[in-house]
């Protein structure tokens, strides 16, 4: 995926988690970042809002906008074209996070498992963390009893082995839930625990979205 398209995917499931009040009302209030915590990350935030105007005026329909096409236990399922390619994907929000020290502030902070057609992917796990992450350094996902590196970018992280994805979302079909573990620029760790009912059903109705 090229780094525009990624910017327009990170917009489109910003916007989803914004709709979506059957997220919102399972989400754990989550402090105001401060303004010095994130200054390269709120530069990001000024491209991403400059990008997004540039789609709207490309569609005026406003089909990178998401549509919610079901809820599913903890999670959406989501289709939408930013950029006009469609994407689905799938999206929760933490069910408990934890920072170490305590209370350090966050941006929002979700897992989707992303199906992009015209790239032929499927399924593709993401994970935002709501802050800048430790350069060179491994997230970690642990689900169903399994480990799984995550290597980092900005404030994303994905799988470090995609030999291992479809054993990740063996887990996560199955799992009750999973635990994403990641450290931030400034040392912060952080523990974000992400409940897994209605995963299966919420991939299921992405499948049928995006063929």
């Amino acid at each position: 995926m090229t780094r525009n398209h990624k910017m327009l995917l990170a917009f489109t499931v910003a916007a989803a988690m914004v709709s979506a009040p059957a997220l919102a009302q399972k989400a754990k209030p989550q402090a105001k970042p401060e303004k010095t915590e994130h200054k390269t990350e709120h530069k990001a935030e000024k491209k991403k809002s400059s990008t997004s105007s540039k789609v709207a005026a490309v569609n005026p329909s406003g089909s990178a906008q998401p549509v919610l096409l079901g809820q599913f236990g903890d999670w959406g399922a989501y289709t939408a074209s930013p950029g006009g390619r469609k994407v689905c994907f799938a999206l929760a929000k933490p069910t408990k996070a934890v920072t170490d020290p305590p209370n350090r502030p966050r941006d929002p902070t979700y897992m989707f498992i992303s199906t992009r057609p015209a790239e032929k992917v499927i399924n593709e796990v993401s994970v935002v963390l709501g802050y800048g992450l430790k350069p060179s350094s491994d997230a970690q996902m642990e689900v169903s009893g399994a480990k799984f590196a995550m290597y980092t970018q900005n404030d994303g992280a994905w799988i470090k082995n995609a030999a291992e994805e479809n054993r990740l979302l063996e887990g996560l079909r199955k799992g009750a839930d999973a635990t994403v573990h990641g450290e931030s620029t400034r040392g912060t760790k952080t523990t974000d625990v992400y409940g897994l009912k209605g995963l299966t059903q919420a991939l299921e109705r992405v499948g049928q979205e995006c063929r």
